[in-house]
Order: C-alpha cells, then sequence, then structure tokens
C-alpha cells in the first residue's frame, strides 16, 4: 500500500461490504447489486453530491465484474484522451475483456464529446459510468441519458460518516491503525459534522489532523478543515454565504467585490455552470428592465461556460460579473411578481374575461366568448379596455 496516497484513496473501499451508506441501491436484494453480482451492469449514470462515494462504488463494480476499469475527468481530459482509450477498449472487445469507463463530472463535457460515447455503448466495446453533481436531465446530452441508468446518490448520513472515519483510525495497514492517535468519540463526531456529508472531506481533514498532532482535540480539528481548503465546501455553509457575498457585491455595484468572491468560489472548485444560472437570475432579479442586454450577457456566459469549460472559462464568468456589478440596476420586475402571486394567492383562479378569451366554437360566441374585445392595431395600440380579471381592475403592478 503506497502511504503518499491521501488517506481517502487509501481507505477507498473494494467491496460492497465496506460501502458505506447507500443501502437503497446497492443494498441486499437491490437491482443494481444483483446487476454487479450476477456481471450484468448496464451503462449508468451515478447523481449525487461530492464524497458520497460515486467514485469507489465504480470501481467495486469493476473489480467485482472482473472489467478492466479506465478513468478520466472531464475536467482535464477532452476528444483526443477519450479516443484512446476508446481504441484499447475495441481491442479488449475482440478478445472478449469488458471496459467500464468511468467519467468523472461528465456534465462538464459538451454534446459533441458526450456524443462520441454513443457508437462505442451501443456496439458494447464499454460500459460507461459516468458520474455527476448536477441534474442529469440538464447536464447529460438525451440520446446518451437514454442508454445509460440513472442511480441517485445520497449525501452520507452521521451515522455512516462514523463508521468510516472509525475504520480509518483502526486499519493498521491502509489506515492510521498503527499510529498512537488520541482521539474520542466527541471528536469523531465533531469530525463528521463538519463534514457535511462527505467522506473525502472528512478523511482529508483527520489526516491532516494527524500531521498536526497525534492527540487531537477539538481546536486540531477546526484547523485542519481551515488549513486543508475544507472551508469553502460546494453543499456546507460557506458555499452559500459566498454565493451570497457575490450576489449582494454586484446588486452594491462593487465590481471589484464581486470579482474577489467570483475567484474563490472557481479557485475552490465550484462547478462555473452554476455560478452562471445565478447570473442569469441576477440579470433579471437585480437589474431587469435598467438593461434588458444584462441577461444576453449572462446566457451568452452561460454557453460559453458550456463550451469551453474551466479553467479557460474564468475569464468570460469575470466578464461576465463586472458587467452586471456596473450595471444600473432595477428590482421592478421581481417586486411586481411577487405583489402578483401575493393576489394569486389571496383570490384564487379568478376568471379570464369574457372579452379576451378566444371562441373557436358556436357555443362559445352564443355564450359573449370575445365579444366586444378590441383588436389593439386597429386602434394603433391607444385602445382602452381591460385585460385583468374584474376582481383586479385597474391594479398596477410596477411602478
Amino acid at each position: 500500500m503506497d502511504k503518499n496516497k491521501p488517506l481517502a484513496d487509501r481507505m477507498r473501499p473494494e467491496s460492497l461490504s465496506d460501502f458505506f451508506g447507500q443501502d437503497d441501491l446497492v443494498g441486499k436484494g437491490k437491482l443494481l447489486r444483483q446487476a454487479i453480482e450476477e456481471d450484468k451492469v448496464p451503462s449508468m449514470i451515478f447523481w449525487g453530491p461530492p464524497g458520497s462515494g460515486k467514485t469507489t462504488l465504480a470501481y467495486i463494480i469493476a473489480k467485482k465484474t472482473k472489467s478492466e476499469f479506465k478513468q478520466i475527468s472531464a475536467v482535464s481530459s477532452g476528444l483526443k484522451d477519450l479516443r484512446v482509450i476508446l481504441a484499447e477498449a475495441e481491442a479488449n472487445k475482440r478478445l472478449g475483456i469488458k471496459t467500464i469507463l468511468f467519467i468523472d463530472e461528465i456534465h462538464r463535457w459538451n454534446k459533441s464529446q458526450q456524443d462520441a460515447l454513443l457508437p462505442h455503448i451501443e456496439n458494447g466495446a464499454i460500459i460507461l459510468i459516468g458520474a455527476t453533481t448536477e441534474n442529469p436531465s440538464f447536464e447529460v446530452v438525451g440520446p446518451l441519458l437514454s442508454r445509460c441508468r440513472v442511480f441517485v446518490l445520497k449525501q452520507l448520513a452521521k451515522p455512516y460518516l462514523l463508521k468510516i472515519i472509525k475504520r480509518a483510525l483502526e486499519d493498521k495497514e491502509k489506515g492510521l491503525g498503527a499510529l498512537k492517535i488520541k482521539i474520542n468519540d466527541k471528536i469523531i463526531k465533531l469530525i463528521a459534522e463538519m463534514s457535511n456529508g462527505d467522506a473525502r472531506i472528512a478523511l482529508g481533514a483527520l489526516e491532516y489532523a494527524v500531521s498536526l498532532s497525534t492527540n487531537i482535540t477539538a481546536d486540531i480539528i477546526k484547523e485542519a478543515f481551515q488549513k486543508s481548503n475544507l472551508f469553502y465546501d460546494k453543499n456546507g455553509e460557506e458555499h452559500y454565504n459566498i454565493i451570497s457575498a457575490l450576489h449582494k457585491s454586484m446588486r452594491g455595484s462593487d465590481a471589484n467585490a464581486a470579482l474577489y468572491w467570483l475567484a474563490r468560489m472557481l479557485e475552490a472548485g465550484e462547478d462555473p455552470l452554476y455560478i452562471a444560472r445565478r447570473l442569469v437570475r441576477f440579470a433579471s432579479e437585480d437589474i431587469g428592465l435598467a438593461n434588458s442586454q444584462a441577461l444576453n450577457q449572462a446566457v451568452a456566459a452561460y454557453e460559453a461556460c458550456h463550451f469551453i469549460g474551466m479553467p479557460e472559462c474564468n475569464v468570460i464568468l469575470a466578464q461576465a460579473v463586472v458587467y452586471m456589478a456596473k450595471c444600473k440596476k432595477s428590482n421592478d420586475l421581481y417586486v411586481a411578481y411577487e405583489k402578483v402571486v401575493s393576489d394569486i394567492k389571496k383570490y384564487g383562479n379568478l376568471s379570464v374575461p369574457l372579452h379576451i378569451r378566444n371562441a373557436p366554437t358556436k357555443l362559445m360566441k352564443n355564450l359573449n366568448y370575445g365579444k366586444g374585445y378590441k383588436y389593439s392595431p386597429n386602434y394603433n395600440y391607444k385602445e382602452e379596455q381591460e385585460y385583468l380579471p374584474q376582481e383586479l381592475k385597474g391594479k398596477k403592478y410596477l411602478k
């Protein structure tokens, strides 16, 4: 065992019996477990939060099914890397060897990259296992998604994290069991609580803490989480603190602060598409009618991030963030919509006025559907007629 590997890698389970927290998927009698045990696994997408076991489960499947395991990351690999693996997979197929291709963060690949997988899945050269933290319905192209089963992994509950931490502390060969570590159950629980359901973060913090001292205290654990760059967890509180800081900095027209918070997120590994989606929302919520081009800028930034990914798209997001910060602001649309929703809740489903209803049948005409409607072009768009329900006549939502 290579002791230079991170603790999380050394402690990676090699069998389903040591794989904790996903009993709904691979517990006894579950379909995925049966498929693994019978060596009949389909191509699939694992969707779940960081540290929930997506990569580990792919390793276990490859080992259990006696397949050759190939792994690439969509962040750092492209079509050139994929073609090399696919050529090897085709050669393996001719020799009767199965190839499992695990693609981490598959949502980072664009359409052409994802499409390149299709013929090789179709002819059985590869069994694809894609991992994503994003909803595959939106981030995986339809043809690829239709050829894969989607399995949802849950964030690890505290009892499972406790098991994983204790296993690492007790294992003398791969873990920390050979060291004389002083740590009590209260501290172990603190690690589990601060890890936000992420086993990788839990083991990373534990390993760093042990490098500081073998007498583990609460202060050492807190320092370990900070010093290990674990303070920015994509599903934890700090994630929401920083996206809030970015949003409020843009709203307050402070381009420098907005740029800082953007960089904090990107350099910590945040998905650029998540940030881009927030910019699209900001463009309408906080800028809106003050500058209708802001929405175009935000959507263009999102599409550009889709095309080229990180790290190249960092400057694209920087452009969009600075643009949003420097724009004139208006929340009139946001406020108006909230007023409309309030009236909908207050009055319920009010009837559409008869004069603006369509009348495609004779019966509808006899019931006065469309009667008295003034066709706007005939009045040079200056006609006077009511478009709201009677109960809201004359109501003004916009300033």
